[in-house]
């Protein structure tokens, strides 16, 4: 009882020390707050091989990869401070009265503004880009929120670095105190508490279904809700038509030999569910792929815990009446090592089987295999939020095919033509979110510069004095119109 009083304590001092930053933070220039950003990006990079080096030795990810993630973090702080400078991001609408009938309809005028102190959770597989200083993160603080990170346990230490660097670049840039704040507690009932404190204006997360589900709850339960922004990926359907198999079935071995086996399989875009119809080059890419699977080393995965979960997942799936596995390796090793593993199976045993529709965390994917474009549009549509859909087709295949695109559009978020959906570009026209269950929110990336608006809301000004308007709603001449 005693630690549990202490811990909510602890967590309403931050959240008041962050709502308190918020009112002052809310109010500093948009150009302050680009500058802002870019000290945290040199802070980070003047960390140089002590963050790369602490977060391999916590996470297993290779050095080439984390530093590839620490530029993509420092490239998003880039991206949301040019953003800021640029100073269109608040989205200023006039709707003036026309000077020859001043009366004619009301002076209005709406710009967006800050929800208030965001919590960030941070991300297991990606101790950077969505992590302490990732896109949560830079997109809350250049929408004018005040942060609270809650750390995650897998990378305790790299964050407090990160925490750090992000604390010095706001003293150097003069920033309200308490405008971000690390919280290294890690328990559940610590997020629970942060989730559920009334000064919490929203929550971003990334990980897991029933991580993001249960955060969701949470805040649903509130006197006041508030909105979870969480992306808790997916098995991302790859789509693969006849005549692009017939044609191109080393390519396409190949290419998905790379995907699946990408960070060990630890990707919330990993393609977890392929979909081919029966024909010409089927058998021979099955081959091809299990071969290329096989061949590639089994690899240490993030921490203990995932590396159970899946051994578990990938056992009870290959347990199930009608799925074979094509791979000859072990579905797991010791120490937390994973193989990867190519499973096949029926288009109607898999839309008898629910539980083939949820996502297998690491490095496995499954083969359904259709009879008719029939039966494969039945498996495309019986899948949930996605966040993305892969296309393998050919000008042939697009010719007696191109309905599936239609179909695809409402189960995902990003639509990929004769590629992998592995890699998010981050920039502005990306869309990294989907429909229930792969986040939460649909109508938000959680990449790229329009992530910014998932903590903003539009407020509407009426009939106000010039004078008494926010600047960025003033006029040089009030007559004007819109």
């Amino acid at each position: 009882m005693e630690n549990n009083q202490s811990l909510s304590a602890l967590v309403d001092k931050v959240m008041q020390q962050s709502a308190a930053a918020f009112h002052q933070y809310r109010q500093v220039s948009s150009a302050r707050r680009a500058e802002f950003l870019l000290n945290i990006r040199e802070q980070i990079l003047a960390l140089g091989d002590e963050l790369i080096n602490t977060a391999a030795a916590e996470t297993n990810l290779t050095t080439a990869r984390l530093i590839n993630e620490r530029g993509r973090t420092l490239l998003q702080l880039q991206q949301m401070a040019e953003m800021l400078q640029k100073n269109d991001w608040q989205e200023v609408i006039l709707h003036l009265p026309p000077k020859e009938n001043p009366g004619a309809h009301p002076d209005i005028r709406r710009m967006l503004f800050p929800l208030g102190p965001v919590v960030v959770f941070g991300s297991s597989n990606f101790p950077f880009a969505y992590s302490t200083a990732g896109g949560d993160t830079a997109s809350a603080l250049a929408a004018g929120c005040s942060v609270v990170v809650k750390a995650h346990p897998a990378h305790l230490k790299t964050s407090c670095l990160v925490a750090a660097a992000i604390q010095q670049a706001a003293i150097q840039s003069q920033m309200p105190p308490h405008v971000f704040q690390h919280v290294e507690e890690g328990s559940f009932e610590a997020g629970k508490l942060l989730v559920q404190h009334p000064q919490t204006a929203a929550v971003g997360f990334t990980g897991s279904f029933s991580g993001g589900k249960a955060l969701w709850d949470y805040a649903a339960t509130r006197p006041s809700p508030i909105p979870v922004f969480a992306e808790m990926g997916s098995i991302n359907p790859v789509l693969i038509f006849p005549d692009y198999l017939r044609t191109q079935y080393e390519k396409l071995a190949e290419l998905y030999a790379g995907s699946i086996t990408l960070g060990v399989g630890q990707f919330c875009t990993n393609p977890g569910l392929l979909i081919a119809m029966e024909g010409e080059g089927l058998e021979t890419f099955i081959d091809l792929l299990s071969q290329k699977l096989a061949a590639t080393a089994p690899a240490t995965m993030l921490h203990k815990g995932i590396g159970e979960s899946y051994n578990k997942k990938s056992s009870n799936i290959l347990l199930i009446n009608g799925i074979k596995q094509v791979t000859s390796t072990k579905n797991a090793i010791e120490n937390h090592q994973a193989n990867a593993i190519l499973a096949r199976v029926t288009a109607n045993v898999f839309l008898q089987q629910p539980g083939l529709r949820e996502e297998v965390f690491g490095p496995f994917s499954l083969l359904v295999i259709c009879s008719n474009p029939s039966e494969m549009m039945a498996v495309l549509s019986s899948v949930q939020g996605q966040l993305t859909v892969s296309m393998m087709a050919t000008e042939e295949d697009w010719n007696s095919h191109a309905r599936f695109l239609q179909a695809a559009i409402p189960v995902a978020g990003r639509i990929i033509c004769n590629g992998v959906p592995t890699g998010v570009e981050v920039c502005e026209a990306m869309v990294h979110g989907g429909p229930f269950p792969a986040s939460t929110d649909s109508r938000f990336t959680a990449v790229g510069i329009q992530s910014v608006k998932r903590w903003l809301r539009p407020v509407a000004f009426q009939n106000f004095p010039q004078d008494w308007l926010p600047e960025a709603l003033k006029t040089k001449d009030e007559n004007s119109s819109a």
